[in-house]
C-alpha cells in the first residue's frame, strides 16, 4: 500500500471528521433560531434523524448514488462492506463515510422546514424516505456519473447536491405543515418569533464555518499537489465577504447591524461557493460570497411576504444562496481549473456552461420538491397529519412529544412565575 493511498485516506478521514461535526452546528442553529420550548426536541431528533440516515445511506444510498446502473440511478453496490473501490486513490471505506456525512448535512436542512410544528414521527419517516427516494438520485446525476455529469455539471461540493437538494424538501415541508402557531397576523402581516439564543447561533455558525473546511477542501480527496488548500482559502473568502454584505445591507435596509442576518450571510457564502471553490479565482470568490450576501436578505424578506414560516431560513440560505452558486461557475469557471465541464462566460466559454448550470438547478431542484412534496403528502394521509396538535405546540415540542424540557431548571422557574401571573401563559 503506498504512502499516498494513506495520506489520501487520512486527509479524507479528517474532512469526513468535519462535516459529521457540522451536525453539531446545525443543533445549535436550529436550538437557537427557534424557542427554548423545543430546545430537547431539536437536540434529540437531529441526533437519532443522523443515525437513521445512516443506517439508510448503508443499507441503499450508497449504491444508488455510486453503484453501476444508468444515467438516472445506481443499482448496486447496495448493504456496502468496507471494500476498496477501483480507481480511487484512497481507502473506499473512508470515501462511504465522507459521502455519508454530506446525506446526513442535507437531510438536516431538510428538517429545517419542519421546526417547531412537525410530529417526532414525521421526521422519522421522512428521513428514511429522504434517504432513499431524494438524495440519491440527485445525487448520482452529478456525482454518480449520471446524466448531468455527462452534461458536464459543475458542482464541486454540492450547492446543488446538498444545499439546494436539502432546501427543496423543506419548502415542500413547510407549504404542507403551515406556518406556526402566531407567525402571521389576521392582515397578514408578520411576528418575528425570535429565537431564544444568540450565542448558539453564533457559535453554530463558527462550528460551521471551520467544519465547511472537511466539506469542501475534502472534496479534493487528495493531498496531490496541496490543492485543497486553495480550496480552502476560496471557502474562506466567500463566508468572509458573504457576512460582510449581509451587514452592510441589513444596515442599510433596517436601520441596524442585524445579527441573525450577519450570520445568515456567512453561511450563505459558504453554501454560494461551495459548487465553485475549486473552480474560480480567488477574486471571484470574494464577489460570490458577497452577492450571496446581498441575496440572502431579500430572499428572507421574500418568503416571508408568501407567508412560508421558515425559522431557520433554510429557504434562503441553502436554496436562493445554492442557486446562486451552481449558477457562478457559468460565469466564472476559468479554463485553468475547469476540470469538469468548461470555462464560464467571463473566461470566453460563452453561455454553455452557463446554460448545463441552470439545467442542473431547474431539474435537481424540482426534482427533490416534487418528490418531497409527494411523499409528504402521503405521509400525512397514512400518519393522520404530520403537525402536532395546536395545545401541544403552545406547550412545546420538548413536553408534548419527550415528557422533558431541554431547560428544566429555567422552565420550572418560569412556571413558578406563571402561577402567579396568568398573563404570561401565553409564551407556553
Amino acid at each position: 500500500m503506498d504512502t499516498l493511498f494513506l495520506i489520501n485516506s487520512l486527509w479524507v478521514m479528517v474532512g469526513a471528521v468535519l462535516v459529521i461535526l457540522m451536525i453539531g452546528g446545525f443543533i445549535l442553529l436550529e436550538t437557537g433560531s427557534t424557542r427554548m420550548k423545543n430546545a430537547g426536541h431539536i437536540a434529540g431528533k437531529t441526533i437519532l434523524t443522523f443515525g437513521i440516515s445512516s443506517i439508510v445511506f448503508w443499507a441503499v444510498g450508497y449504491g444508488l448514488i455510486f453503484g453501476e446502473g444508468n444515467p438516472l440511478i445506481g443499482l448496486s453496490n447496495f448493504f456496502y462492506s468496507g471494500y476498496d473501490v477501483e480507481g480511487l486513490a484512497l481507502s473506499g471505506s473512508v470515501f462511504f463515510l465522507f459521502q455519508l456525512a454530506f446525506a446526513g448535512i442535507s437531510l438536516t436542512i431538510a428538517f429545517g422546514g419542519f421546526a417547531e410544528r412537525a410530529k417526532l414521527g414525521a421526521y422519522l419517516v421522512f428521513a428514511v424516505l429522504f434517504a432513499c427516494f431524494v438524495y440519491p438520485p440527485i445525487a448520482h446525476w452529478i456525482w454518480g456519473g449520471g446524466w448531468l455529469a455527462e452534461h458536464g455539471k459543475q458542482d464541486f461540493a454540492g450547492s446543488t447536491v446538498v444545499h439546494l437538494t436539502g432546501a427543496m424538501a423543506a419548502l415542500a415541508a413547510t407549504i404542507i405543515l403551515k406556518p406556526r402557531i402566531g407567525k402571521y397576523n389576521k392582515d397578514g402581516s408578520a411576528n418575528n418569533l425570535a429565537g431564544h439564543n444568540q450565542v448558539f447561533t453564533a457559535l453554530s455558525v463558527l462550528i460551521l464555518w471551520v467544519g465547511w473546511f472537511g466539506f469542501n477542501a475534502g472534496s479534493t480527496v487528495s493531498v496531490d499537489g496541496a490543492f485543497f488548500g486553495f480550496v480552502a482559502l476560496n471557502t474562506n473568502l466567500a463566508a468572509g465577504a458573504g457576512v460582510i454584505a449581509a451587514m452592510i445591507i441589513s444596515w442599510i435596509v433596517l436601520g441596524k447591524a442585524d445579527v441573525p442576518m450577519m450570520l445568515n450571510g456567512a453561511l450563505a457564502g459558504l453554501v454560494a461557493i461551495t459548487a465553485s471553490c475549486a473552480f474560480v479565482d480567488t477574486w471571484a470568490a470574494v464577489l460570490i460570497g458577497f452577492i450571496s450576501g446581498l441575496l440572502v436578505c431579500y430572499s428572507i424578506r421574500f418568503f416571508e411576504s408568501r407567508k412560508i414560516d421558515d425559522p431557520i431560513a433554510a429557504l434562503s440560505v441553502h436554496g436562493t444562496a445554492g442557486v446562486w452558486g451552481t449558477l457562478s461557475t457559468g460565469f466564472f469557471a476559468t479554463p485553468e481549473l475547469a476540470t469538469v465541464g468548461q470555462p464560464g462566460l467571463f473566461y470566453g466559454g460563452g453561455l454553455h456552461q452557463l446554460g448545463v448550470q441552470a439545467l442542473g438547478v431547474v431539474s435537481s431542484g424540482a426534482f427533490a420538491f416534487i418528490v418531497s412534496f409527494i411523499l409528504l403528502t402521503i405521509m400525512k394521509a397514512v400518519m393522520n397529519g404530520l403537525r402536532v396538535t395546536e395545545e401541544e405546540e403552545i406547550i412545546g415540542l420538548d413536553m408534548s412529544e419527550h415528557g422533558s424540557y431541554g431547560y428544566p431548571e429555567i422552565i420550572k422557574t418560569e412556571k413558578t412565575v406563571i402561577i402567579s401571573e396568568p398573563k404570561l401563559n401565553a409564551r407556553f
